[in-house]
């Protein structure tokens, strides 16, 4: 069982949460992206071992889209959750 950390609820069970990916830094929106970069930011992962910033939302408790730092070979959260809006 994973806790994670909720700014506004604390501690809660994985189970009501809502994986929403990893983090990824996007292209800038102008006409300097090519579309390579495009597809290499939604579609490549880098399927890291080690510390990788994730994207969860609380779906059962305070709805709020939340930053997460976990190690992907221990599980372990590395920081506190950074909350973002409803």
């Amino acid at each position: 069982m994973l806790l994670i950390p909720c700014p506004h609820c604390g501690p809660r069970d994985e189970g009501e949460f809502t994986y929403g990916g990893p983090k990824r830094r996007l292209p800038a929106l102008d006409l300097t992206a090519h579309t390579q970069d495009w597809h290499r930011a939604l579609h490549v992962g880098r399927n890291a071992r080690g510390p990788l910033t994730e994207i969860w939302y609380h779906s059962s408790g305070c709805e709020t889209w939340i930053e997460v730092t976990r190690d992907t070979a221990t599980h372990q959260i590395l920081n506190k959750a950074k909350g973002g809006s409803t």
